[in-house]
């Protein structure tokens, strides 16, 4: 897709993973591009990414649990960028232990980042947005969005609450007959710097569930959606695609095979530091840049058929309804 001028883009999450992606696939866009985080150096080396690539950009060190703080970034970004056209919620934290080993104001503290966070960039978007009438917010989803894990109920509960958002927002979006959008993307297992970073309590180091992905796999699928936010839901990856729909059909099953298998895919076989730092109550990129990508390189796929199928997810379905309506004459000509 072409624009005839160089979009203004707001990436919450930008210094590192998925969001840190997102941004280098703007720079190459050329694009106005708002960094928010609270790591200095990720978001130092962030900004260079981007004005490599061939983007502006504006790095700003914010905490998303502080709304003050967000909407005082939102106008700094249109001051010196101009309006804001798509702004993407990528920002979260989380812990990695039982419900029971998560103290309240840890679940207090990742909720606050992981879903009240996205509320403060959507409000603070759309009272920039509305005004004009244009603009697009895409909210960072999951597959947990749906399909709650064991040792991540934090996370998990903030997702859940991401999809109820989001659907009483663009439901409310759509009465108004506004021209402004509202889209989400559910994401798979992504190798980000998450599971070097996240506030873990198991014995074992933190690893993503296989099958694994890129974040570069994940931003194109953000981009895309910010491109075509028209469609309520993007879904990225065929583990996730396989996931929602077996929760539909069986949750009770894969409730009992993830109580099974869910704690020990979701460890490494390495022990874990006790002393590991952990960047819930503070950002821990003070000694190096973590970037984009996690430890998992070599497990991790930046290609996948379900993204091809969801970029022709219209000929997709047209050609599944002609397969199921041979099958249907197939039946009724054997039929006595």
């Amino acid at each position: 897709m072409s624009f005839t001028k160089a979009q203004t883009v707001v990436i919450t999450g930008a210094s590192g993973g998925v969001g840190r992606a997102v941004a280098q696939a703007y720079g190459k866009r050329g694009a106005n591009v708002a960094l928010i985080a609270r790591g200095e150096r990720g978001l130092a080396q962030a900004d260079k990414d981007v004005q490599n690539a061939g983007g502006q950009a504006l790095p700003l060190q914010v905490d998303v649990a502080d709304y003050a703080a967000v909407d005082t970034a939102a106008s700094r970004v249109e001051e010196e960028l101009g309006p804001i056209d798509v702004w993407i919620n990528a920002a979260f934290s989380s812990v990695f232990a039982t419900f029971a080993d998560t103290s309240m104001e840890e679940f207090r503290r990742a909720t606050e980042v992981s879903y009240l966070g996205f509320v403060h960039g959507t409000h603070a978007a759309l009272a920039r947005m509305r005004p004009r009438d244009r603009g697009t917010v895409v909210q960072v989803g999951s597959a947990l969005a749906y399909r709650g894990i064991p040792l991540q109920s934090a996370y998990c509960g903030a997702k859940h609450a991401i999809q109820g958002f989001h659907a009483s927002l663009r439901g409310a979006l759509l009465h108004a007959n506004r021209t402004i959008h509202v889209t989400i993307v559910q994401l798979p297992a992504v190798n980000t710097p998450q599971f070097s970073w996240v506030l873990s309590k198991l014995p074992r180091r933190p690893q993503p569930v296989p099958p694994i992905y890129q974040p570069e796999l994940a931003a194109r699928a953000i981009l895309r959606a910010a491109d075509k936010p028209q469609r309520r839901e993007y879904w990225v990856g065929s583990s996730t695609t396989a996931t929602l729909i077996a929760n539909a059909v069986a949750p009770g099953v894969l409730d009992r095979y993830l109580a099974r298998t869910g704690f020990d895919a979701q460890q490494t076989e390495q022990r874990r530091t006790p002393d590991a730092q952990a960047n819930l109550w503070q950002p821990v990129d003070r000694d190096r840049d973590y970037g984009a990508h996690g430890r998992f390189d070599d497990r991790a796929h930046g290609r996948d058929p379900q993204a091809w199928a969801s970029r022709h997810h219209a000929g997709v379905a047209a050609l599944g309804a002609g397969i199921v309506a041979m099958v249907a004459a197939a039946l009724r000509r054997k039929r006595p």
